[in-house]
């Protein structure tokens, strides 16, 4: 079904009973020609665009819980390219391009809402950082702008000016923003299926067929499911499937935590970092503030956190904002992170044969998925690896080829 005003409009005479599942629920099949282990926003993706342009319709999202129940749904919706490297940068920013024709493509809103994103400089050290990276994106093409602190307090009223945080200057990219994260999830899985793909869901992957090397399917909570070519895009539990194989990954894995408070009136229509109180946050168009900041201090598969970054983060923001202090959170969630040693991600084939790998990518995996399925799609139809994914590849960590994006990339650890 085309969504459209006109079908709104029928729908509402009805009483909006014969609206049509956006997705089939799918039952596994014994073979397909790619299998891709993870139903969040990179996996299904990956499978939009294996059908869409490389034709191939023989693909499974196989997913252990629920479509978007993952790392997909548990982010703060940020999408940037405002990275230093140009291996990053070109990734990035050709993943802000695919989002900014997304929602027409799909025939499902997104909500992306391009209101910029200011990082903040609080020092003389952090303005000659903040200088770097301007130089850097305009170097890379992105788009970029420098602001004084007239002009980010025009932006932010609410900014603590006479706190322990004084503003020296922001950094701006403009065409940045936010997205509904389940939006993007649904819109790919309903595109996607309509193209023939089967997703299916309550699907545990709990080993791989095959031997000596190479892959020829997954074994499953609902059986043996054969396939030329397996993906895995499980953002955090990477290590622990990828064990299975008997492939052992540079991976930590990480809580990241995230807050939303109460909505209120409009206050600021930006996303804002701060890299001296380690804080980002945003406002939806609900209301709602969307509160971000470090990674948890240690290694974990929980998708809760703990009291000590709620209160870091917390004070962070009311360091900037103090009158948000009466305001309460309605909602904490954490989701997993996959933290790569050199704080990029790793994308392209394993070192086991028809095994394919999308992880790595920390606090960056949202941002970046159109762009890492558009690429895994590329990579997995026509076994040539992706120009934009080459730099990426898993053999970096053997020839020192590293892309260090530990600042940009916002992983503090």
């Amino acid at each position: 079904m085309r969504y459209s005003a006109l079908t709104l409009a029928r729908n509402a005479l009805t009483g909006h009973r014969q609206w049509q599942p956006m997705w089939r629920d799918a039952q596994p099949q014994p073979h397909y020609d790619v299998v891709i282990v993870g139903g969040g926003g990179h996996g299904l993706a990956t499978a939009y665009y294996l059908a869409k342009h490389h034709g191939v319709k023989r693909v499974a999202v196989l997913e252990k819980a629920w479509i978007g129940g993952g790392n997909t749904g548990r982010n703060t919706t940020i999408v940037r390219s405002n990275y230093f490297l140009p291996e990053s940068s070109a990734f990035y920013e050709f993943s802000v391009q695919l989002y900014e024709k997304l929602s027409r493509e799909l025939n499902y809103n997104i909500m992306f809402s391009q209101r910029g994103m200011i990082t903040l400089a609080h020092s003389r050290h952090d303005e000659e950082t903040l200088r770097r990276s301007f130089n850097a994106m305009s170097l890379n093409g992105v788009d970029c702008e420098w602001l004084e602190p007239d002009e980010v307090f025009e932006r932010m009223p609410l900014y603590n000016r006479a706190g322990r945080f004084p503003v020296r200057a922001g950094l701006d990219q403009p065409r940045a923003g936010s997205a509904r994260h389940d939006a993007v999830a649904w819109g790919y899985a309903r595109a996607a299926s309509d193209l023939g793909v089967d997703i299916i869901q309550n699907c545990e992957v709990t080993g791989f067929l095959g031997g000596d090397g190479h892959v020829g399917g997954v074994s499953t909570s609902r059986g043996n499911i054969g396939a030329d070519k397996v993906c895995l895009a499980v953002a955090g539990h990477t290590s622990q499937i990828a064990a299975k194989a008997g492939l052992q990954l540079p991976i930590t894995s990480y809580a990241l935590q995230a807050f939303v408070s109460e909505p209120v009136k409009p206050v600021f229509d930006t996303v804002v970092l701060s890299p001296a109180t380690g804080v980002y946050l945003s406002q939806t168009d609900k209301g709602e503030l969307v509160i971000g900041g470090a990674l948890d201090l240690y290694p974990s598969y929980a998708q809760r956190g703990n009291f000590h970054t709620v209160e870091n983060v917390v004070a962070g923001m009311l360091e900037m904002f103090p009158a948000f202090s009466r305001l309460r959170l309605m909602r904490q969630w954490a989701g997993i992170v996959d933290v790569v040693r050199d704080s990029s991600p790793i994308l392209g084939p394993s070192p086991v044969d028809n095994l394919y790998l999308n992880c790595g990518f920390g606090t960056g995996g949202f941002k970046a998925i159109p762009a890492g399925g558009w690429t895994m799609a590329h990579t997995l139809a026509t076994g040539d690896v992706h120009p934009l994914i080459k730099p990426f590849a898993l053999e970096r960590f053997q020839n020192g080829a590293l892309i260090d994006e530990a600042a940009a990339a916002g992983i503090a650890h």
